[in-house]
């Protein structure tokens, strides 16, 4: 949909505003200039003067925090690692060490990584979608629509986007010796059945709707019941219903490729036994995650999209409602899960919604504030490194919190804990 002159202008304050501040014009699209989805209208904004003026009195990012939590992420062990931030001043990117290995490209703001879970996110979305078209129903047993697929039919749609089905994640003794697992898969195409029952040739993690528990598994079922309910392969619902809506050039799911398209950052993983050399992860066909983690994108379309869902340009008020209703994942009181979305509460008292990712070589965290006016991209090119991950999740504090005052007097909330003090979260087993 072409832009209105009004939205050219918006456009243009917002690069002349950057530029004044110093930032060089980053590749791709931002969520300032990316078209509106077409199906759905955006959340009202607040109204009134009191509400206009909480809404501008945000802190500054902290850029020389961020860099800082970049730097701490290659000192433990990243290649490279870059963060782009977008909010009212403009679009800020950051990016240190290098994007390949070999050749020594420096990491380029630009350039496509694989995101891993963060593909969840778009998954349940299309998902979302397809309830909000009366196609199924969350609290409908998932044998409802892929009858005889589960043996517990108490099993729900609404378990499996939160993470309370009980399915074992196939993933823990797929890569419970990392390289060899990886290279196990690396080349090898999957089908959903396949993965499911890899899953369900495990002991159940939990009864139905009881407790949060991670598993991939859950989300290669949302990718089988999105392409029972369309008739089409799941790419092709990525593509009609988010990529080309939002104008996400640089984001495909591309199963089983193996290659990433045009400038792109080369992945590392590390082996289980120290002093081994790291293993070039980059080409694989991600065939064990598929809807679970196969997206391909870049820190500007990851912005626009998680700025566009929070701001319900994707999904109707109420099923944002739905998607945002979370439930803990830990016992730290920061954590939280909804409907393929996680919500980090950070010391400052700011909540911010999006998703981790981890795929064999590369971590990313994609988070925005709920009115979507900021957002924050980061990645950090080597997993099997959970020091690596930890550090290059200290860029949310940094972006969304700003410069740390002297006072301890810092937090919104005496319970608050600095979310970058805390060890990241696991979305795929690690060794270190």
């Amino acid at each position: 949909m072409p832009l209105t002159s009004h939205r050219r202008l918006v456009v243009s304050a917002t690069m002349i505003a950057a530029l004044a501040a110093g930032v060089a014009p980053a590749t791709g699209a931002s969520a300032a200039d990316a078209p509106a989805a077409t199906r759905r209208a955006s959340a009202a904004a607040p109204q009134g003067p009191a509400a206009r003026a909480a809404a501008t009195a945000v802190p500054a990012p902290d850029m020389e925090g961020v860099v800082a939590a970049l730097n701490t992420a290659v000192a433990n062990g990243a290649p490279g690692a870059m963060a782009r931030f977008s909010g009212p001043g403009g679009v800020r990117s950051r990016a240190v060490g290098v994007q390949d290995r070999v050749n020594g490209t420096p990491m380029n703001i630009g350039s496509r990584f694989r995101i891993g879970s963060v593909s969840k996110t778009f998954s349940t979305v299309v998902l979302l979608q397809l309830v909000q078209e009366g196609r199924l129903t969350l609290d409908a047993p998932v044998d409802t629509y892929l009858p005889g697929l589960l043996p517990d039919d108490r099993i729900t749609v609404r378990h499996l986007l939160t993470h309370r089905s009980g399915l074992a994640d196939y993933t823990d003794p797929m890569f419970d010796r990392t390289v060899p697992g990886f290279e196990s898969v690396r080349n090898k195409v999957f089908g959903y059945q396949e993965l499911v029952d890899l899953s369900l040739a495990l002991p159940r993690t939990t009864e139905p709707g009881v407790s949060y528990k991670y598993s991939n598994a859950n989300f290669v079922v949302v990718g089988m019941l999105v392409e029972k309910l369309t008739g089409r392969p799941v790419a092709d619902a990525y593509q009609r219903r988010i990529f080309g809506p939002l104008g996400l050039r640089h984001t495909s799911y591309v199963h089983p490729d193996t290659r990433i398209a045009g400038r792109h950052v080369r992945g590392y993983l590390y082996p289980d036994t120290a002093g081994e050399p790291l293993v070039d992860s980059t080409e694989q066909t991600v065939s064990w995650a598929q809807s679970a983690g196969a997206v391909i994108s870049d820190a500007a379309d990851l912005n626009t999209f998680t700025t566009a869902l929070v701001r319900g340009r994707l999904l109707s008020r109420a099923m944002m409602a739905e998607m945002t209703a979370v439930t803990p994942t830990d016992t730290t009181n920061t954590r939280f899960y909804g409907l393929g979305l996680r919500r980090y509460d950070l010391s400052c008292g700011t909540r911010v919604y999006g998703h981790t990712g981890t795929v064999q070589g590369f971590y990313t965290y994609a988070f925005s504030t709920r009115d979507g006016r900021r957002s924050l991209s980061a990645v950090a090119n080597s997993t099997n490194r959970g020091a690596v991950n930890t550090a290059l999740g200290g860029t949310l504090e940094a972006a969304f919190c700003g410069k740390k005052p002297a006072s301890a007097a810092r937090s919104a909330s005496p319970a608050a804990r600095d979310f970058s003090s805390l060890p990241a979260e696991r979305d795929l087993p690690e060794r270190h």
